[in-house]
């Protein structure tokens, strides 16, 4: 194999193939990027058997050819070579012991030669068709994954509320995701009617799709579903998940439109007072912040072995006074994924959960309340 690149292009691709390489893993070859090389073009494949990426890069290829090399020592070697033009050169196999010998990469001054695996054992990508897809831009759906994620659960016992549930009907996309202690939904209209799905998708998988996609509101992504698997298809690079097996939970039977307090308060404000708070709590302390509710002001205290607060702030309230407590940093989750300059935000009792959401329901947030 013999190619020539741009390194920001090659780096580029490396970072994205990097998402799906563990941490950790008894099984070498899950450690490593499979490199092909053809019809000039580099293909980039990683595979940690849950996730898989396959994303692709324009080069000079002058012998094509495919191999393995370590994925982090190649993005490093990549990542510190001194010019943008790389030519990367693979000695031919051993004839007996059927191995790469090396891999030479040169940058200007710089010369490198690593270790290098044949691709024989190496899982790429399953060749997955479907027509089943929906297609939404790029910018919505990092959206959406981020205004939803933080209350995915880290649970592996309840395998799914590790993942979100994507539901399509005709034109409408909810994303749903749950911990236990809460429950983010947001909902999206999309370009076109498809037919209703129902999938739930590995947390970890849109976490590390979020930071692929592009900000760019005409760039769009292809959304393929099969029995088993989510594909996600844009620009050059192809994201291929197993789906978790399961029925998620009926969280529409845990929403109400039924309230006995509702306030109107600034979200700016609201969300400043609540992090004030935060400075008095440690990880470990599970002491909640507590909402005095009365006419036209709520008063906030929280009380810690750190200290104390005490702060009030005005706003619209209908129906009778409440006190609850919440968890602080669950408030700010929700507080801070909410792109309106007014939150409203219903109560029923200081034992049942709040709901923030909008007249739309392109959002609701549901907070269980803390004893205190």
């Amino acid at each position: 194999m013999n190619i020539k690149c741009k390194k920001s292009d090659l780096l580029n691709s490396i970072n994205i193939s990097l998402k799906a390489i563990p941490g950790k893993t008894t099984m070498q070859i899950l450690s490593f990027i499979a490199i092909v090389a053809e019809n000039n073009k580099i293909d980039l494949v990683s595979n940690n058997l849950e996730l898989g990426i396959e994303t692709s890069l324009e080069a000079e290829v002058i012998e094509p050819g495919k191999i393995c090399v370590d994925a982090k020592m190649f993005s490093e070697i990549i990542r510190k070579l001194p010019s943008d033009e790389i030519t990367m050169i693979v000695d031919d196999r051993n004839s007996d012991t059927e191995e790469i010998a090396s891999m030479q990469i040169k940058s200007g001054r710089a010369k490198f030669e690593i270790s290098a695996m044949s691709t024989d054992e190496f899982v790429f990508l399953p060749n997955i068709q479907s027509d089943d897809n929906i297609q939404i831009s790029q910018y919505d759906l990092r959206a959406i994954i981020n205004q939803t994620e933080f209350s995915i659960s880290d649970n592996e016992n309840q395998k799914v509320m590790t993942g979100e549930l994507f539901e399509v009907t005709e034109n409408q996309l909810r994303v749903i995701s749950l911990d236990g202690n809460r429950i983010s939904i947001r909902r999206l209209t999309l370009g076109n009617q498809y037919p209703s799905k129902k999938v739930i998708i590995p947390g970890k998988t849109l976490r590390e799709i979020s930071k692929i996609l592009s900000d760019k509101v005409d760039d769009n992504v292809d959304i393929y579903f099969s029995e088993n698997h989510i594909i996600f298809k844009f620009e050059s690079t192809t994201v291929l998940s197993r789906l978790i097996d399961g029925n998620y939970y009926d969280v529409d039977r845990m929403l109400s439109d039924d309230y006995k307090v509702k306030i109107k308060a600034n979200k700016a404000e609201l969300t400043e007072t609540i992090d004030r708070s935060m400075l008095l709590r440690r990880e470990s302390d599970k002491k909640p912040i507590v909402f005095n509710i009365k006419d036209g002001k709520i008063e906030f205290n929280m009380k810690t072995s750190i200290g104390s607060m005490d702060e009030e702030m005005e706003v619209e309230k209908e129906g009778e006074d409440l006190r609850i407590g919440f968890n602080p940093k669950f408030m700010l989750d929700a507080l801070k994924n909410i792109e309106d300059e007014d939150v409203d935000i219903y109560f029923k009792s200081a034992k049942s959960p709040c709901f923030i959401k909008n007249d739309e329901k392109t959002y609701i947030y549901l907070i269980l309340p803390i004893n205190f």
